[in-house]
């Protein structure tokens, strides 16, 4: 089946060697995939994209005509990544999630790394992502993140980087879970075959983890979510049911005698501990946005009191925003006395003149990201943009420097992908979920996002792209 697949020249390939034999690691799914009948795969695909439409595994596209719902496609080629592979990545993702609730708790509180010149203050105390109501607050084990999501990328080098650190509300990984649980359904031939690192533990890690952010023995947890049109609440709904926890929206709560109460059918439930999947800015319309309707009056005040965790915590957004990003191989290296073990992106900052001036001179080769931007809205990828974009976005660029940074256009690697024409290599990225609590803890794997326009760089579901399920070996490929 797969021998008409030809690998995109000066790409790396996740499966296929540039000489077209397969990688060792992929060893048994290349001798499956010889043997797989074309239009049984074809229907395969079919009766997935029916069973994720039953379970209304969609996601809301805001700027869609009437904030559409969409399925995100589903690939059923797997991201396989060998173990010797994933225990790098698993070691360089703890260090880098443990530096970075380090640099939260340090800037809310004696701000060492700002007084000894390593991040420039002005960098972090006048970002919109900092929150001054935070600072002085002590919070159970110092955690600030609880969930993260470290988004990876392979360059055409072999060598995986971080492209970016996400840790507001990460999201992503009810589609982890749902990928695996449709690849063991359709194809349960391929796990009896070789040893895959399970994932299906993840709930139970999160209710752990959210559990062990509270001094409280036997905390009370809920799920806070914006509401059914939120463009990610399948996964708040879907993770509140597998943690066995109440899904709460703002009117289900209410702040008294310095406690958060939860409407029950039994009367007022004080609770402990809250994911939440709402930004800061709508949390409590007393202290944020006096307009917001998801937020509950006067949870900051029980927050502050320490009456109540928030997972993630207030600020935290300031550690994830891309102009603080380029700083935290220093993190590491301050904070662990360390080196880091996984490399970020080469990145200038637009605000600095010098590094803007190179910026405007290579706008052609570069990417440039917005600093607060995510879904892959507010970016520009020099190589594929038109004349008109690249003089649009050099106007912003001096307009607004600070709200830019630039990065190299990476040649993302490739993983081959069911297409109408069969397989074909799409570029993906990996965003594995570190849980933060007594210990750190990863699920092996994540999520690898794909894009499956041909050519595009631009993963996000919220632009198109869709996702495959990621295995990681439990033994290396003899």
């Amino acid at each position: 089946m797969n021998k008409n697949y030809e690998t995109a020249p000066h790409f790396y390939d996740e499966m296929v060697l540039s000489n077209g034999h397969y990688r060792p690691h992929y060893r048994e799914y290349w001798q499956w995939l010889q043997q797989a009948d074309r239009q049984a795969v074809a229907r395969k695909r079919e009766e997935a994209e029916l069973l994720f439409h039953r379970l209304g595994i969609t996601f809301n596209v805001y700027n869609d005509d009437g904030g559409a719902e969409r399925l995100i496609p589903f690939d059923s080629v797997p991201r396989i990544i060998p173990a010797s592979e994933w225990a790098m990545l698993d070691k360089g993702i703890r260090q880098r999630v443990q530096a970075l609730n380090a640099f939260l708790h340090d800037i809310y509180h004696q701000q060492h790394i700002l007084k000894a010149g390593i991040v420039p203050a002005e960098q972090v105390l006048v970002n919109d992502q900092y929150q001054p109501c935070m600072q002085g607050i002590n919070l159970h084990r110092n955690l600030y993140a609880h969930i993260v999501g470290v988004d990876m990328v392979r360059n055409s080098d072999g060598e995986c980087y971080v492209l970016e650190d996400n840790l507001r509300t990460p999201s992503g990984v009810s589609y982890m879970l749902e990928n695996r649980k449709m690849m063991m359904r359709l194809y349960p031939e391929l796990f009896a075959d070789q040893r895959i690192a399970p994932v299906e533990r993840y709930p139970s890690l999160l209710l752990q983890t959210l559990r062990e952010s509270s001094p409280v023995n036997d905390p009370v947890v809920v799920v806070l979510t914006p509401g059914r049109f939120n463009s990610a609440y399948f996964e708040h709904s879907f993770l509140a049911q597998q943690m066995g926890v109440e899904l709460v929206e703002s009117a289900d709560l209410f702040v008294k005698d310095g406690a958060l109460l939860m409407r029950t059918t039994a009367g007022p439930c004080k609770v402990d501990v809250v994911y939440r999947r709402v930004d800061d800015a709508f949390l409590d319309p007393l202290a944020f946005r006096a307009d917001s309707m998801l937020g509950v009056p006067g949870l900051l005040s029980v927050y502050r009191s320490g009456n109540v965790v928030l997972a993630n915590a207030i600020g935290t957004g300031v550690a994830d925003d891309k102009s603080i990003y380029p700083y935290v191989p220093d993190m590491v290296r301050f904070y662990l006395n360390e080196d880091p073990i996984l490399n970020n992106v080469p990145t200038w900052q637009c605000r600095r003149p010098d590094e803007l001036s190179w910026v405007l001179a290579n706008l052609e080769q570069l990417v440039v990201k917005e600093v607060h931007g995510a879904g892959g809205y507010g970016m520009l990828i020099g190589p594929v943009a038109s004349r008109q974009e690249l003089a649009d976005f050099r106007a912003r660029l001096q307009a607004k420097p600070h709200n830019y940074i630039a990065q190299n256009t990476l040649a993302l690697s490739t993983c081959p992908t069911f297409v109408d024409q069969g397989l074909a290599p799409r570029h993906i990225d990996l965003r594995p979920f570190a849980l933060s609590g007594a210990e750190i803890r990863l699920v092996p794997g994540g999520l690898t996002r794909v894009a499956l326009t041909a050519g595009s760089l631009v993963v996000n579901s919220s632009q198109g792209g869709g996702t495959k399920d990621t295995w990681v070996l439990e033994d290396d490929a003899c």
